[in-house]
């Protein structure tokens, strides 16, 4: 295991839907769970189910500014995030693991759960997309920005090109693409 398998399992768990399991879960979280994870822990705990349920589809569920695909930080909607998708499961294989999740592979929560066995490499080549997610978060005033801030603090750096992808992606966004749109012109546009 990983000097931060803790955290990384933690953190997996407090990032993904919080149903009646984690709510089984949340008293060994609070005692097993590293410093930087207390603070989210506290609010779950101090929340109703049912709005702790409501705050996490109102933070991930309505806005890609709040992503917990990786690679879609990276990406966006195109037909690149297929090959990315595709390094991920690689990446699994290559530590002997096999993704089954019904979540596509670049789910953070999966990822953190693969970290905690495996290391962060994935974390490490998406840091530019959990810098951004970070950021997105601590802006929109959700505890859930403590979690990925601890599971940031863990990585390397930042490095100087990690800091300027992160802020070249978040004052440009992902890319967007109109893929097999090109070859239609709108009525009454001349085609050329």
């Amino acid at each position: 295991m990983t000097r931060h398998a803790v955290l990384y399992q933690a953190a997996a768990l407090c990032l993904a839907y919080p149903d009646d399991e984690f709510g089984a879960r949340l008293p060994l979280l609070r005692e097993a769970a590293p410093a930087g994870l207390h603070g989210f822990l506290e609010y779950a705990t101090a929340a109703e189910p049912r709005e702790l349920a409501a705050h996490y589809v109102q933070v991930f569920d309505f806005k890609n500014r709040h992503s917990l695909y990786l690679s879609w930080w990276r990406e966006g909607d195109t037909r690149r995030r297929g090959m990315a998708l595709v390094r991920f499961k690689e990446v699994y294989r290559e530590h002997g693991m096999e993704f089954s999740g019904e979540e596509l592979p670049d789910f953070l929560p999966a990822v953190l759960e693969f970290s905690a066995h495996a290391g962060p490499v994935l974390l490490e080549e998406h840091r530019s997309g959990l810098e951004l997610l970070r950021i997105a978060l601590a802006d929109h005033g959700t505890p859930y920005a403590s979690v990925v801030e601890a599971v940031c603090a863990t990585l390397p750096g930042p490095s100087p090109k990690d800091r300027a992808e992160a802020l070249a992606l978040a004052r440009s966004g992902p890319p967007r693409e109109d893929v097999g749109l090109q070859p239609f012109a709108l009525i009454g546009e001349p085609t050329s």
